[in-house]
């Protein structure tokens, strides 16, 4: 579709976001990242499950192909998505929570990657970026855990949550089928010592090439 099919899109996708429920023992949640293609243009997609509370992997997928939607910063998810969603289609594990490497609501429309993931698979997902998007935020405390709401236009939209000490914020936001406070606290929990949680951290490593998949298939 072309970009502005893709803006009405988003419009009325984002109707269909809920921004209620709560995941309260989930067993297995995923990590969802993409690598933009280089200089053949072929990008990587990740998905990687992890159980939980161990957060060892139990599954890796993968899946390469060209993104033929132009690039659009507020329309990432329809450059992305299909072939995140591609990789998806290749597990034989259905996580209980997804947590994508890009924002939920968060979003100038309210529909971020982790909302187009969260619908079309009918699963609860969490966006947590390593950026900004639209909003305004107070600075959150050193101290991990601290966290200032983010908002846009009287809407609370997510979290600028720390979840390190000394390193920046990352940016937590409801994708589907979860509220905000159960969202930061899944962030949290899944964190192991560094600025991202642990499942996104891993499917960023996978897409980019830069972990071998026999070390995070190994994971502990």
């Amino acid at each position: 579709m072309s970009p502005g099919e893709a803006i009405e899109t988003q419009r009325h996708l984002s109707k269909e976001v809920f921004r209620t429920g709560d995941v309260t023992a989930p067993k297995l949640i995923a990590g969802v990242d993409i690598a933009n293609g280089g200089e053949q243009g072929i990008a990587q997609a990740a998905v990687v499950v992890l159980n939980y509370p161990a957060l060892h992997t139990v599954e890796i997928a993968i899946a390469r192909d060209r993104l033929d939607f132009p690039y659009v910063p507020v329309l990432l998810s329809f450059r992305e998505s299909p072939l995140i969603l591609a990789a998806c289609r290749k597990l034989a594990h259905t996580p209980d929570l997804i947590m994508a490497d890009g924002h939920g609501i968060a979003h100038p429309r309210r529909l971020g990657i982790a909302c187009h993931l969260g619908l079309f698979l009918d699963i609860p997902a969490v966006g947590c970026a390593k950026s900004h998007l639209c909003g305004s935020h107070a600075e959150p405390a050193g101290e991990p855990g601290s966290y200032a709401e983010v908002t846009d236009r009287g809407d609370t939209i997510g979290a600028a949550l720390r979840t390190k000490r000394g390193s920046k914020p990352c940016y937590v936001s409801t994708g589907h089928k979860i509220n905000l406070e159960s969202a930061i606290y899944w962030v949290l929990h899944c964190c192991r010592g560094y600025r991202l949680p642990e499942p996104t951290r891993l499917a960023h490593l996978t897409a980019g090439g830069n972990a071998n998949l026999e070390e995070v298939a190994t994971s502990r």
